[in-house]
Order: structure tokens, then C-alpha cells, then sequence
């Protein structure tokens, strides 16, 4: 789903040089080889490239992540974990994709709820529902 795709349907790319701090949000695909600090919120594809620093909680419809996550991430499909991702902080997605390699430092559920019903949830109690793995 995303090995191919997602360069060529990205309508926002952070670049490697950037740094971006505060409350991200998008209804488009994102790719991200750079820095982000906050929240990160898209209706779209998310893909965080192998140099990307990610100091946020997540929230997205499918991610393709391969570089490094301190946050919580909700995946509402499809969330991907590349030989080099590393993720601190607990996931939920329905449908996860881990390589061999990949670090997951965190509680996993995988329930699938929508992004609204994140939200919503998270501004109650500021963080995301989880289960061990």
C-alpha cells in the first residue's frame, strides 16, 4: 500500500531540514522526513521517513512509519512498521504490519476506532485506551 504510493500522492512534505512545533493538521496525504513537534492529525496517508524525529501524538487513517515516534499513535486502518521504526508510546490501529527490526516501546490495542472518537477521548483523559501486547 504504501512502498510505492505514497511519494507521488503526498500533498504535504516536511522535509529533512524542517522542524515544525505546534498542533499539525491535514486532510491530505503527509510524508515527513523532518522534525515535528506537538500533535499531528491527517485524514490521509501518513508516511514518517527514515530521518524523521517525531515528538508528538498521532492520529491518522494509514502510516507508514520508519523513523523514530515519542508519542502515542492512532491509526484508524492500516499502520506499518519498517525494519527501522521505533515508536514510544502506545498504539491503535485495527489492522498493524511490523517488520522484523522494528521497536515498539509501548501498549498496543487494536480496536480501530475513528479519529473523531480519539480525539474526543484523548481531550478527556489524554491518552489513548491500550492493552498489553
Amino acid at each position: 500500500m504504501f512502498k510505492a504510493d505514497i511519494n507521488s500522492g503526498a500533498e504535504t512534505l516536511i522535509g529533512p531540514s524542517v522542524h515544525v512545533k505546534g498542533d499539525f493538521k491535514s486532510q491530505g496525504n503527509v510524508q515527513i522526513e523532518g522534525q515535528v513537534t506537538g500533535t499531528i492529525q491527517t485524514s490521509g496517508n501518513l508516511r514518517i521517513g527514515e530521518q524523521a524525529k517525531i515528538n508528538a501524538n498521532i492520529n491518522a487513517a494509514n502510516a507508514f512509519v520508519a523513523g523514530v515516534i515519542k508519542g502515542n499513535v492512532l491509526v484508524t486502518e492500516r499502520l506499518e512498521l519498517s525494519a527501522k521504526a521505533k515508536i514510544d508510546g502506545d498504539i491503535n490501529t485495527k489492522i498493524l504490519v511490523i517488520a522484523e527490526g522494528a521497536q515498539l516501546n509501548g501498549r498496543c490495542q487494536m480496536s480501530g476506532i475513528s479519529i473523531a472518537e480519539a480525539t474526543t477521548k484523548n481531550k478527556k483523559d489524554k491518552a489513548l485506551p491500550t492493552a498489553e501486547v
